[in-house]
């Protein structure tokens, strides 16, 4: 049990590197997972949200997840919009959850999750107005994944788990090492200067795989 875990953190941890140092060269090969995890986080979030219940505590929780993850997962995969898009709604969303734990309302509450709603439409409207698809894919991958390497050795070494970190994410980060929330900013922060830098010259090419398969 013990190697298994140790084999999951491993490739964690190197999934982690790739997202926050070649994210948006990447882009197109993450677009179903990046757009079914956040549909499912999404989905379950608004079922907690507007219940009052636990984070996948009920059996609607899960099925709503599944379904918002498999319409994300499948928008991502034939329109580069919509893939933008949910990056965009990724990065929002994260930043309202963020403020709003910041303010102490710890817990997604009705509040919190319209709060980050709200915001991850502003993002979005944002992205496509002042065309900052590539900046936006390049901030919510290294961020993505500095969150992803901190949350997986807070698992390991903080006995924290995924749905306290989804709920609560700056405060239980500060809470359990404000040395990892730093390790998490420098993450976010290189990634994001490496990824720019990479990144200079080359574009994602846009697609509509509907449309090309017509």
């Amino acid at each position: 049990m013990a190697f298994e875990l140790f084999c999951m953190t491993i490739i964690a941890l190197l999934f982690s590197a790739a997202l926050i140092f070649g994210g948006y060269r990447f882009f197109l090969f993450l677009l179903p997972i990046w757009g079914f995890f956040f549909g499912f986080m999404l989905g379950a979030s608004a079922i907690q949200a507007l219940f009052s219940t636990g984070m996948l505590a009920t059996v609607t929780s899960w099925v709503v997840g599944f379904v918002v993850a498999l319409i994300f997962a499948a928008l991502s995969y034939f329109f580069y919009a919509a893939a933008v898009a949910v990056a965009a709604a990724v990065l929002g969303y994260m930043l309202g959850v963020g403020i709003m734990d910041l303010f102490g309302l710890n817990g997604l509450s009705l509040l919190t999750f319209l709060v980050a709603v709200a915001l991850a439409v502003i993002v979005i409207i944002v992205t496509f107005r002042y065309n900052l698809q590539k900046y936006v894919i390049i901030a919510a991958t290294s961020i993505g994944g500095a969150a992803l390497a901190v949350g997986t050795i807070l698992m390991g070494i903080g006995g924290v788990n995924w749905l306290q970190i989804a709920e609560s994410p700056v405060r239980l980060l500060w809470q359990t090492s404000p040395f990892m929330a730093i390790v998490f900013a420098l993450l976010a922060i290189a990634g994001i200067a490496v990824q720019i830098r990479a990144n200079r010259r080359f574009e994602i090419q846009t697609y509509n795989r509907l449309a090309d398969t017509m």
